[in-house]
């Protein structure tokens, strides 16, 4: 299971020209989905996410800069998003391979539950849909990017 997280000031998710999920000052997720992934993993990745510290401590002057605060200290907003591209390999020719993202049936159904558990931990959450042609926008800050993995 790959995330790819980003710091933002702001982000949203449009769908046939509907806003279906947005946030303010938070973490935007885009959450990648391999076979042999399961709840337990997406258990791990949400709790990772959540408490991964990508943001400034504006109190403490002595931290700040330090990236010392998680999403939940700052009282951030997150944004998950399904994105199977994010399996894709890219090692080999000029076409990314997806052979190593989940099947979609059972990834939407794992997506859902990764959600379902985000929900119980966190209460700031929103999501983008599941194979759906969605349009995503943000306003990056920093731009702080990270891939994160779980095996």
């Amino acid at each position: 299971m790959k995330a790819l997280i980003q710091r933002v000031n702001r982000a949203s998710v449009t769908v046939d020209e509907c806003c279906i999920g947005s946030i303010e000052h938070g973490i935007l997720a885009y959450i990648g989905l391999g076979h042999d992934d399961n709840l337990q993993n997406a258990k791990r990745m949400i709790d990772k996410i959540l408490t991964y510290r990508i943001f400034d401590n504006h109190d403490d002057p002595a931290k700040y800069g330090k990236l010392d605060l998680n999403v939940q200290q700052v009282g951030g907003g997150l944004l998950l998003v399904p994105q199977f591209t994010l399996m894709a390999k890219t090692d080999k020719g000029r076409r990314p391979d997806f052979g190593g993202a989940m099947a979609p049936d059972a990834a939407q159904v794992l997506f859902e539950q990764l959600v379902a558990y985000a929900k119980t931990q966190y209460p700031d959450i929103a999501t983008g849909q599941f194979a759906a042609d969605m349009q995503v926008e943000s306003i990056n800050d920093g731009p702080l990017n990270f891939l994160l993995e779980i095996v």
